[in-house]
């Protein structure tokens, strides 16, 4: 399983790729405006780090007021030049999988994203999207099980052998991330600081310091 990070902010990016060797970034318009920086200032920093990381994806969203396929195509098309490590968002709607499908006959990979349904998921790996971008935390915020319609879409992608990857996203918890795994995804995106929670556990704090102690009290010769 790949991890992505979920962020715009290229020190965060830096240390994901540097530090922890991860596979990817997603961003979308939230991430670019907590990055501070406008949208082609955002873009144009990020495609230079990754200039020379060819297999280091970054999934960009267009402007999520554009409701007709082809303006969606025209803009998303504006944004693959910038950079061919770009992949483009597009959202999970009748108009998004148009242009998703055109694209992609196009050679400009896509990302499906704001999936809720096992029946959105069908429809990109269908119309031949690079990635598909199930939503786990949003479900849970309003009761519903953010996890297991995950597993629905890992269950049809291995029966109709659908070549679109599954990236889980909008995780929020290490069980979250571990129950994604076990399930098979693909992938999976979240922030800087679900991962690094993910790395520690008291149990192991508790380990070492038991060691350290045991340690310190060895006779010496």
């Amino acid at each position: 399983m790949k991890y992505f990070l979920d962020s715009a902010k290229l020190d965060e990016i830096k240390v994901a790729y540097e530090q922890y060797g991860f596979d990817g970034v997603t961003t979308n318009p939230k991430h670019i405006m907590n990055s501070g920086k406008s949208f082609q200032a955002c873009l144009q920093d990020i495609a230079a780090y990754v200039a020379d990381k060819p297999s280091f994806p970054v999934s960009v969203e267009i402007n999520p007021h554009l409701n007709d396929a082809t303006q969606m195509v025209k803009m998303a098309q504006t944004i693959s030049k910038i950079s061919t490590n770009f992949v483009i968002k597009i959202p999970t709607n009748q108009q998004g999988i148009i242009a998703a499908r055109k694209l992609e006959q196009q050679g400009i990979r896509t990302n499906l994203t704001l999936v809720f349904s096992p029946a959105q998921a069908i429809m990109a790996g269908k119309v031949g999207a690079k990635y598909v971008s199930p939503f786990v935390g949003w479900k849970e915020d309003y009761g519903d099980d953010g996890l297991q319609y995950v597993q629905d879409i890992m269950n049809i992608y291995r029966q109709y052998h659908f070549d679109t990857k599954v990236i889980v996203a909008a995780i929020r918890t290490a069980k979250q991330l571990e129950t994604a795994a076990i399930f098979g995804a693909d992938i999976v995106t979240c922030a800087l600081s679900v991962y690094e929670a993910s790395f520690n556990n008291p149990y192991t704090d508790l380990g070492l310091e038991t060691f350290q102690n045991a340690w310190d009290n060895t006779k010496t010769d």
